[in-house]
């Protein structure tokens, strides 16, 4: 299989108009325009059935201590975690492409609704659900697409890995809300074929916007 986008190359970085934030010079990060990049993959070996859609950031700060702070840096040798911006399943098998921003156009405070997705796909809560936890103008459910918005201040820059999936099954064994390890765990056993494109993004100057 291959993955391509028309948004952006692979190993190159993510346009702002598909983050959930974009640089600011006086307040380091703005909300952005939240689109969903567009995607197209070709090869999807014979017998499958869906696809399944993970992108991933596996380059976050294990712990928030230095994370947003005046003064402070993330140092880039901090042990990093995933971070799930979209997990979408049920992808009919005849899909081919998923245009930009078709599933995400803009940030919604308290998170896009979901699981039930464009044509029967279905999405997972992505980990914003965790980061605006407990924020009163933020908190709540983030299904679907929500794009980089990594530290102002971390010396890493920040790998966003769009894998799609060929199954062989034409729904996942899923129920109700469900997230990245979920797909992942019911996905074994039933991935015929996978392929991936890679986009960069960071918010720190220092690392060259």
């Amino acid at each position: 299989m291959q993955v391509t986008s028309t948004s952006f190359k692979d190993t190159q970085r993510i346009p702002a108009r598909c983050a959930f934030c974009a640089p600011d010079p006086k307040t380091h990060a703005t909300l952005s325009e939240n689109r969903n990049p567009q995607l197209a993959w070709s090869g999807a070996p014979a017998g499958t059935r869906s696809f399944a859609i993970i992108c991933h950031d596996p380059d976050v700060p294990s712990r928030p201590d230095d994370v947003n702070k005046e003064g402070r840096t993330v140092p880039a040798s901090l042990p990093r975690v995933d971070f799930f911006h979209w997990v979408l399943v049920d992808v009919p098998a005849t899909w081919t492409s998923i245009d930009e921003g078709a599933f995400s156009s803009g940030v919604t405070a308290r998170g896009k609704p979901g699981p039930a997705g464009p044509d029967g796909t279905r999405q997972g809560i992505n980990d914003y659900t965790a980061w605006f936890a407990g924020d009163k103008d933020m908190g709540g459910d983030y299904y679907g697409y929500d794009g980089p918005c990594p530290p102002w201040n971390d010396e890493r820059l920040h790998h966003y890995v769009f894998t799609v999936y060929a199954l062989d099954v034409a729904k996942l064994a899923l129920d109700g809300a469900f997230r990245g390890p979920d797909v992942r765990k019911a996905m074994e056993g039933h991935v015929l074929a996978a392929a991936s494109i890679t986009g960069t993004y960071t918010l720190n100057p220092a690392l060259g916007l």
